[in-house]
């Protein structure tokens, strides 16, 4: 154990953070912590690290543990160089360097004594056993590793970290952690700033890192990666859950779901017994049973009702007409940015194609014009070359910032603005669907959050009934559960999208195929984030991929040829994964028939049936559980 609560409470004034909290890091432990904003994260990891105190319970350490904690100060020395400042954490190992010098010079001088001389010898062989052992020799390897992976290679070593960007500086201040290797490494919202290939390296580094993990983040595919516990404070209340954050998202609704079975059956159980005692306690002839109940009742251990998650937010982007197969083509296209003097060209000759129903996921690096391409295409913007759209396609864009919406309109003025036909019921049944009801449909929209004008966004997008979405970064500003609700939404779309987004987890669920941007070549690939992030070669390889799987350019981007080998294993791992999924549904059958059964009031009222089918219940999840994870697996492979 290095550090444990329990019981563990606090609060700030009248407001309660979180109580009961009993929880502990184990050596070798990667847990995810998540939580809405404001629900105590922050405040938890203070009281672990001891920044905090409890107000209630005890909080126990591991003598001489060592904790790092990557928060949004930094705790860097600006007035250091870049190495320097990575240097500083082996201060006392480039001390015994230092000492090893002066023996070897003093040595060296001459003028000793034969005793002299070994005995400065003796203390050399001390000295350099020391910094051995604190792996002296391998400190410039190190740094350089720490460095290059986080996106520092080719970086002036000596240039001062004042003069970095608050990314960078957050990026050193996981290197500087790092290379301190402490023994419970806190990251809160660690993969902020990093691109791609920096997520993947520093993905791959906590994977076999030697100590515990705690990390915090909104990153649902680095905790999908890295978590095999997640902890959830949700209204001051404290939940462990094992596995993933895939996992997690099931196990709480699994949890939810029998603790409101379990309770609805006790609260029935209770009136029962309630309504028998109001009925007989003053009858001389059943006053010593009703009393017996009464006492039962006094003693029953009560089922608290389950937090319920707040009625999440709807989306089911519908179409009213079907576009032509070839929905968009472009050719000769240039992209650029500025005017007259100040212009730059960010890609040219770009062509494009994209068929009916696909879902076409766009990434690259920050400033190769994925943004400029989707306003291009949309003649938002000027741009040369040919962009052709399909006969009744009908675009429906949601744009990363917030120049599409007027400030000074209500939300309802807002939609009404764009499709004054609409009668106000249908707009407020809209935006009751995104969250933004009652009197929210009253806020004006420049006093909007981030998340409530992606919301509105969303509904106008609604409104527009597009056969084709257009989307840039459409989860920033979002929580995880309405992440998870666009998920499905954009999954259940059976038009065509075009994205631009960071968000691996999504990017992983939803594109049938992703193009890279690399200068003025588009790169494409088939399927999901995954399988982009093997073929083009983010993620080092441990084996050389099949040559029958590499792959070759094709107008305007890349596709993969399989041999017959690999077209032998896409059929058995879709005969597999076919074979999974009917069992799914024939798991997922019976536990909704037993769930009927156990509505019934005779079940309710036979507690032998009502033990067995809850036995019953209980071994179909955990098969249907360990069902869900085979089909999770042979999803993956795609």
């Amino acid at each position: 154990m290095l550090v444990s609560l329990e019981n563990a409470a606090k609060s700030f004034g009248a407001e309660e953070i979180f109580f009961g909290v009993t929880a502990s890091v184990e050596p070798g432990d990667r847990i995810g912590l998540i939580g809405a904003n404001g629900a105590g994260k922050t405040t938890l990891l203070g009281v672990l690290t001891g920044e905090l105190e409890a107000d209630e319970g005890s909080v126990s350490r591991q003598k001489g543990i060592t904790i790092g904690y990557l928060k949004q100060n930094s705790g860097l020395d600006y007035s250091n160089s870049i190495r320097e400042e990575m240097r500083s954490v082996f201060a006392e190992t480039l001390a015994l360097e230092a000492r090893m010098n002066d023996l070897t010079a003093r040595m060296n001088a001459g003028g000793l004594s034969p005793a002299q001389q070994e005995e400065l010898a003796k203390e050399f062989a001390h000295v350099q056993e020391l910094y051995e052992v604190g792996e002296g020799y391998q400190i410039d390897v190190k740094i350089n590793t720490v460095l290059s992976g986080m996106g520092f290679a080719g970086e002036d070593m000596q240039k001062s970290v004042e003069f970095l960007s608050g990314g960078e500086k957050t990026r050193l201040a996981i290197c500087k952690l790092l290379l301190e290797d402490p023994d419970l490494l806190i990251l809160d919202e660690p993969t902020n700033h990093l691109d791609f290939r920096t997520l993947l390296w520093l993905e791959e580094y906590l994977a076999g890192y030697r100590g515990a993990l705690l990390i915090v983040s909104h990153d649902r595919y680095f905790l999908d990666r890295l978590v095999n516990k997640v902890w959830e404070i949700e209204n001051t209340r404290f939940y462990t859950y094992k596995g993933n954050y895939t996992k997690y998202v099931q196990l709480k609704e699994e949890r939810v779901a029998r603790q409101l079975k379990e309770y609805e059956l006790q609260q029935q159980e209770i009136a029962a017994m309630q309504d028998y005692v109001d009925r007989n306690i003053v009858r001389a002839t059943t006053s010593t049973r009703a009393k017996s109940r009464l006492k039962a009742l006094q003693r029953m251990e009560r089922v608290e009702r389950p937090t319920l998650p707040p009625t999440p937010m709807k989306l089911r982007f519908e179409t009213e007409r079907e576009p032509v197969k070839d929905v968009l083509t472009t050719a000769g296209l240039e992209l650029a940015v500025g005017e007259n003097a100040g212009r730059k060209v960010l890609a040219r000759d770009v062509e494009l194609e994209v068929k009916r129903g696909e879902k076409v996921a766009i990434v690259g690096t920050n400033g190769t014009g994925k943004t400029t391409l989707l306003k291009a295409i949309q003649n938002m913007i000027p741009a040369t070359g040919r962009v052709t759209w399909g006969k009744n396609t009908r675009l429906a864009y949601f744009d990363q910032g917030t120049d599409s919406l007027n400030g000074s309109n209500t939300v309802l003025e807002e939609i009404h603005s764009t499709y004054p036909s609409s009668y106000e019921q249908q707009i407020r049944s809209i935006l009751g669907w995104v969250g933004l009801s009652g009197e929210d449909a009253f806020k004006t929209v420049g006093k909007l959050s981030g998340g409530e004008c992606a919301r509105l966004k969303f509904a106008i997008m609604m409104m527009r009934k597009g056969n084709v979405l257009i989307l840039d970064e459409p989860t920033n500003h979002l929580d995880l559960s309405a992440k998870e609700v666009l998920d499905r939404a954009l999954r259940d779309f059976e038009g065509t999208i075009i994205m631009v987004s960071h968000d691996r987890y999504l990017l992983d669920r939803v594109p049938t195929r992703i193009i890279e941007m690399s200068g003025s070549r588009l790169l494409s690939y088939k399927g999901g984030f995954t399988n982009y992030m093997e073929y083009a070669d983010l993620k080092p390889r441990k084996e050389p991929a099949p040559q029958a799987e590499a792959p070759k350019e094709n107008k305007g981007g890349r596709e993969y040829n399989r041999g017959k080998e690999a077209r032998k294993a896409e059929a058995k791992r879709r005969k597999a994964l076919a074979e999974t999924e009917q069992a799914v549904q024939d798991s997922e059958a019976l536990i909704a028939r037993l769930e009927e059964e156990l509505a019934t009031p005779e079940v309710q009222s036979d507690f032998v049936r009502l033990e067995e089918i809850c036995s019953q219940l209980d071994e179909e999840r955990n098969r249907l559980s360990a069902l869900m994870d085979d089909w999770l697996e042979l999803q993956g492979e795609e």
